[in-house]
């Protein structure tokens, strides 16, 4: 479903990414571990957009949206969940959701859209008319990934999406995660600094370090790779 090809990009002068390559099957969890100043979440934004890829290709159901803009290439498909919840916290969980539906595709689907998360987050829709802010943190997340969903993604991104919550938040968004696959088949690039909950889940891992992929394969390969654990996952 998606292709990147030799990717670099940067801010300013600085250069970031410097020519990683990687595939996204359609149906899968691809997850891109790394330590922190990596590139991962650069590599997102690039893919998106908002960060201007200097050279490389992006290929998407087959179609080079290399140079598209971002509003484009979520009206292809593609939503990004970042890192941090990005919630209106004044709005309800209902109001936060909608927000999601701005496109005009997402706009006319909305209702199908919402039973759909409600269906698969249940408990956001007893939350339904609650203040986002007063919701917790594990539940806030819920929230960012299901207003992705009003969108009607084909590909979604997530960018450390159980950053900061207690093990057991942790545990249940990595457990939605898994259902968003294997419910509607969502295919899903993932972000993660939390190693082995993202292995258990993956179906394919990429290693990036200084903004070069390092390694790749399945998760039984990483794991069992005592070198690649220890020089850039740190377990």
């Amino acid at each position: 479903m998606l292709n990147i090809k030799a990717l670099e990009s940067g801010y300013g002068a600085m250069q970031v990414l410097w020519q990683p390559s990687l595939e996204v099957r359609a149906g899968t969890i691809t997850s891109l571990l790394g330590p922190n100043g990596a590139g991962k979440s650069t590599l997102l934004a690039t893919v998106l957009g908002s960060v201007r890829p200097w050279s490389g290709t992006i290929i998407y159901r087959h179609a080079d949206i290399t140079s598209l803009p971002s509003h484009k290439k979520v009206n292809e498909g593609i939503a990004l969940v970042p890192e941090g919840k990005h919630l209106f916290a004044n709005m309800t969980v209902y109001e936060n959701l909608m927000m999601g539906a701005y496109l005009k595709k997402a706009y006319e689907q909305r209702e199908d859209s919402l039973a759909l998360v409600y269906r698969l987050f249940p408990r956001l829709k007893e939350r339904s008319r609650q203040m986002a802010g007063l919701l917790s943190g594990g539940e806030q997340q819920m929230v960012t990934i299901a207003r992705a969903l009003m969108t009607r993604p084909q590909l979604m991104m997530l960018d450390e999406p159980s950053q900061g919550l207690a093990p057991k938040l942790a545990n249940e968004v990595f457990e939605t995660i898994i259902k968003l696959k294997t419910d509607i088949r969502l295919t899903i690039l993932l972000i993660e600094q939390n190693a082995d909950a993202t292995l258990d889940a993956a179906d394919y891992v990429y290693v990036m370090h200084e903004g070069r992929i390092k390694a790749s394969g399945s998760p039984d390969e990483i794991k069992g790779s005592r070198d690649i654990r220890e020089a850039f996952l740190g377990i």
